[in-house]
């Protein structure tokens, strides 16, 4: 696959010059409780980090280049945290990609989404101590987090996000946010997500709805920006040894 870096710089181009401000998903909460996104026009970056950090610094420094605030949202496989302070330096946002349900269901050999969900107390608690050591080491408070799709999610057809269906959990954590949020989305107009090619994005290019839509949220992983043969297949031979001794 040809690097596709070039294309969101020219994307990021095309978006300054139709006058969207583009952002995290950090600083479009704050915008919002704000009632500043009523009257303005966004796109807010999300950047899924699942693999490759190579891509991932080519990414930041492409936004850096114009201006550009993204969110960053970094796995327990996929940390680094001079990088991660770098973003947070730079006025982007660093924070938790988490997966606890389906790690929790993997090495505990769960194929019963019931009994995983009955085991959602005990899973908390690790995402806790999870997110707890990620703020210390990282040494910033986490205000928005995003929940990981693991193909044991997709299985078990049992989210990760609904470890934050506790709200005291959230109080206790300080977590203003998930990222799949009503309260957040519902100030989308629209929702793009990359994709493998030869589609590339769904439901569209976003290059195509730039001046049409108030607000975008754009969702990209850097493994669909750039081929990296090393990260990406030990990525790909991990998954396959996970889903045969699950």
């Amino acid at each position: 696959m040809p690097s596709r870096l070039r294309t969101h710089e020219k994307l990021i181009c095309a978006a300054r010059d139709a006058g969207y401000l583009q952002t995290s998903i950090r600083d479009f909460l704050d915008r919002t409780r704000a009632g500043v996104s009523a009257t303005s026009t966004f796109i807010v970056h999300r950047h899924d980090i699942d693999t490759d950090l190579r891509t991932t610094r080519k990414l930041f420094e492409v936004e850096k280049k114009y201006g550009v605030k993204a969110s960053y949202y970094f796995r327990l496989s996929t940390l680094d945290f001079g990088l991660m302070r770098e973003i947070e330096e730079y006025g982007s946002e660093a924070s938790y990609h988490y997966e606890e349900v389906a790690s929790f269901a993997k090495k505990n050999k769960i194929k019963d989404p019931a009994l995983v969900r009955d085991r959602l107390p005990e899973i908390r608690n690790v995402f806790r101590k999870n997110f707890q050591w990620f703020e210390q080491q990282l040494g910033k408070k986490l205000r928005t987090v995003a929940g990981h799709g693991d193909f044991a999610n997709r299985r078990l057809k049992v989210n990760n996000t609904e470890i934050l269906a506790d709200q005291q959990l959230r109080e206790e954590c300080g977590i203003e946010c998930e990222a799949y949020d009503r309260s957040l989305l519902d100030h989308i107009d629209m929702y793009i997500v990359d994709r493998p090619p030869p589609q590339y994005y769904w439901p569209t290019s976003p290059l195509n709805v730039v001046s049409a839509h108030r607000s975008l949220c754009l969702v990209t992983h850097p493994r669909q920006f750039e081929t990296n043969w090393k990260e990406n297949t030990k990525d790909n031979l991990f998954r396959f040894y996970e889903a045969v001794t699950w």
